[in-house]
């Protein structure tokens, strides 16, 4: 027994700033066996107190009381990005980890210090980009190594985000507090193409200012470059618009492949349409990798038609086919398990350290790179 010991001691979770999506994540955290919600701090709200009395949890008048407390493990920070840098700090030198709201801090030069100090004191400083648990984002990644539909080309990712519950007066729209479309939300969708093409380049970037406002910010997009000469650069165009009606709220990425494209859609995606020329091996392979697919033939290739050729290359495909995969997902549900997925990874790392997980501290810090960057870009 005494082997398995680190997986029965208690993980006690203290946050800061439990508001209605602080709760939807504590949620998901505390289905983790051994794990306790031991403290909230930072917030009155009527979801912090309705959350403590629910699961048994400390309602303290300080932030100072939370990160010393000594049941406390891990501090959990649900508060505006311009509060992370010194929350963050303040439970790094308790001896606390901590896992934050994105984006990891409001510029590079803090989140560096942040992850500088956790590592010096051997404690986590993760940013939640639960994107990478996503099994649709495992599902690109595997098609993409193993090249089934040919070479990337280029890609997309559009925004159109409902603002209704973002007031004029929301911190949202305030520089000073959110850091911007790009640091505040863009991070998720950098880390994500990061995660499948390497490290990206932000070529260009604009920001749209809405009319007749007090200098809303609520358009933004960039051109990030990935790949090299020897690999073949590959541009990706990310737009986020926070201008909708939220029954319109909707998002949707595209990749184009030299034999075919996949389209995703919802900003967690959760579904997909592939569309492509394939042989009979890559049809069993992508049969394979989206299990219960639904799949059609647009079109049968015969002999006279072939070999096909595109960029001045000549291959041979069977069938032009589309795929559907994973229509039958519930959204919400899939952002509960990847939390779940998330917490779970990164305490297997507190009981295991210098065990692989999946986000680490340097995935906060790239996100975050790279949006300020195109934030620059975009004012120049």
């Amino acid at each position: 027994m005494e082997a398995n010991a680190p997986n029965e001691r208690e993980i006690g979770i203290g946050v800061i700033g439990m508001g209605g999506f602080g709760l939807f994540a504590v949620q998901q955290f505390l289905q983790t066996p051994h794990t306790k919600l031991v403290a909230i701090a930072g917030s009155k709200r009527e979801e912090a107190i309705r959350t403590a009395k629910r699961f048994g949890a400390e309602q303290l008048g300080s932030l100072d009381e939370l990160v010393n407390h000594p049941d406390v493990d891990i501090v959990y920070i649900a508060t505006p990005p311009f509060l992370h840098y010194e929350q963050a700090m303040l439970a790094l030198n308790a001896g606390k980890h901590v896992i934050c709201e994105k984006p990891l801090a409001m510029n590079p030069e803090e989140g560096a210090e942040m992850l500088a100090l956790a590592k010096e004191k051997g404690l986590l400083m993760v940013t939640n980009l639960m994107q990478r648990y996503n099994p649709m984002f495992a599902r690109i990644k595997h098609l993409i190594d193993k090249n089934l539909l040919g070479d990337f080309l280029h890609g997309y990712f559009e925004n159109y985000a409902g603002d209704e519950g973002l007031s004029p007066e929301h911190w949202f729209w305030d520089r000073s507090k959110s850091g911007g479309i790009f640091i505040e939300h863009g991070v998720h969708f950098f880390d994500m193409f990061e995660g499948w093409f390497g490290h990206g380049t932000v070529k260009a970037a604009q920001v749209i200012k809405r009319p007749n406002s007090n200098d809303v910010e609520d358009q933004v997009q960039a051109v990030v470059e990935y790949g090299d000469d020897e690999t073949g650069r590959k541009l990706v165009n990310f737009y986020h618009g926070f201008t909708q009606t939220g029954r319109m709220d909707r998002q949707e990425m595209r990749l184009v492949f030299e034999r075919g494209d996949i389209t995703l859609f919802e900003w967690v995606p959760t579904r997909m349409i592939l569309r492509c020329v394939a042989d009979e091996e890559t049809s069993r392979a992508l049969m394979d990798l989206f299990p219960g697919a639904q799949l059609n033939v647009t079109a049968n290739v015969s002999g006279k038609d072939l070999p096909l050729r595109g960029r001045h290359k000549e291959f041979n495909a069977y069938q032009q086919i589309e795929l559907r995969f994973g229509f039958g997902e519930e959204k919400q549900h899939l952002y509960s398990e990847l939390l779940r997925l998330m917490f779970r990874d990164q305490v297997n790392g507190i009981h295991y350290p210098g065990t692989h997980r999946l986000i680490t501290e340097d995935n906060g810090l790239h996100s975050l790179q790279t949006a300020t960057l195109a934030d620059q870009l975009a004012r120049q």
